[in-house]
């Protein structure tokens, strides 16, 4: 176990991130060295991770679509009435301000699936006002983070019906049978650990005043700015996204009919496709190719077989304990996602290795969905190949003020796995 491609692989990637590293350089060396100690040679290496990048291009194709909705919807001028609004509305009222974000982020999850192509349209507007209110943007990154993770986590809607469904499919597939609908019946207390930990953030760690060397300034206005033509089909754009989405299940198929319908009726002329499109990349490519690469990395890792090792090893030193089981799967899902980048990818593999674990500890059904989902979720706030963090960053980073491992990855990482540690510690001893 001392030398097992994962944990090396993993140690070396938050090193390398935490050095400032680029995380698609970060990535790919820490793909090179798992498959290395793993005795792969150089181009079995490549291969393996350019075939696994395949497996994120639906992913990476949504966020491209979406960026470029995004900056459609900012040609219209819809963003600068919509935060316009939003800043007249909480006046100087920053708690009010950081509700807002949370609940939009929320919708973004459930409602409204659009992710976080939200994130570059309502953020970089709103910097001015947050700076004016002195507001430390690591807590506006905590809130993002939130909205983004604990909906999924805790609610059978949207992103979060994906979720559960892959918790409860890959369970029953290895001999626990349990029905979708049952999941958040117990993952629901990890995602109100969540809120508390947003509270410690908002109302704690957080919450003295911080002043950013800014060019943005706030530059609201007390004049009534009215919604036209162009900005209705814009929320019509984005509806007819949802439902075709929800109808057809595919999220590039109905974020490029929200885009034909604001064109089509000319919110935004068609000869300003290409630049939007442009825009769209500029907005979300970088996350787009961030999301590819963690699939070649996850394609690497996994045919290392340092992950059963990993577990095999382990097993004869923890017997029959629940407290030290627990800690290492918690720890093992940590180090997987935190790799990964993605607890809906962590899913399958961490149900194969830890129901055999979970059974020989005599485990109830509740135990287990609450182990595997906070398992799965630890790693997807603090990774900084995650877009849950990816996302804040890019929308708080505007003025070039905002890092993206010490102002996103560290304080999302430690307010909300500890909060899911302490509550699955809690939870399993409950359930069992």
């Amino acid at each position: 176990m001392e030398f097992n491609p994962i944990i090396i692989s993993i140690i070396a990637l938050c090193i390398l991130c935490l050095l400032k590293i680029n995380v698609l350089f970060s990535l790919m060396i820490s793909s090179i060295i798992a498959g290395v100690l793993s005795k792969m040679s150089i181009s079995d290496i490549m291969d393996l991770f350019i075939s696994g990048m395949g497996q994120n291009s639906e992913t990476a194709l949504s966020y491209i679509l979406l960026g470029t909705f995004a900056a459609a919807m900012t040609h219209t001028g819809f963003t600068e009435v919509f935060a316009n609004k939003i800043s007249n509305f909480i006046k100087d009222n920053k708690y009010l301000l950081i509700g807002i974000i949370v609940i939009i982020s929320i919708l973004s999850q459930n409602l409204i699936p659009v992710h976080i192509a939200f994130i570059p349209i309502l953020i970089p507007p709103l910097i001015g006002l947050m700076n004016k209110l002195k507001i430390d943007r690591r807590l506006i990154a905590c809130s993002i983070a939130f909205g983004l993770k604990a909906p999924y986590i805790a609610i059978p809607a949207g992103f979060g019906l994906i979720f559960q469904g892959l918790v409860a499919d890959n369970l029953t597939k290895n001999g626990i049978t349990v029905v979708k609908n049952e999941v958040w019946h117990y993952s629901i207390y990890l995602g109100l650990a969540m809120f508390i930990a947003l509270l410690i953030a908002i109302f704690i760690t957080y919450s003295k005043p911080r002043v950013y060397e800014s060019q943005l300034k706030y530059t609201g206005t007390e004049e009534n700015m009215h919604f036209n033509k162009s900005h209705y089909v814009t929320l019509f754009g984005a509806f007819m996204t949802l439902i075709v989405q929800l109808i057809t299940g595919s999220l590039p198929f109905g974020a490029l009919i929200g885009l034909g319908i604001i064109f089509g009726f000319r919110a935004v002329s068609h000869k300003k496709m290409d630049m939007l499109l442009n825009e769209g990349v500029g907005l979300m490519g970088y996350i787009a190719f961030v999301m590819l690469v963690c699939g070649g990395y996850a394609v690497v890792l996994k045919q290392t077989g340092g992950i059963d090792s990993l577990v095999n090893s382990i097993m004869p030193y923890v017997g029959h304990s629940v407290f030290l089981s627990v800690t290492i799967m918690l720890l093992i899902g940590l180090l997987i996602t935190i790799g990964i980048g993605s607890s809906f990818g962590t899913i399958p593999i961490l149900v194969v290795l830890f129901v055999p674990f979970c059974q020989n500890l005599g485990l109830s059904t509740p135990s287990i969905i609450t182990l595997i989902c906070a398992s799965a979720a630890l790693g997807d706030a603090g990774s900084p190949a995650s877009d849950t963090t990816l996302g804040p960053t890019a929308g708080l980073n505007v003025d070039g003020n905002h890092n993206h491992i010490t102002d996103t990855c560290i304080p999302t990482f430690i307010h909300y796995n500890t909060a899911l540690i302490i509550a699955t510690y809690i939870l399993v001893y409950i359930f069992k």
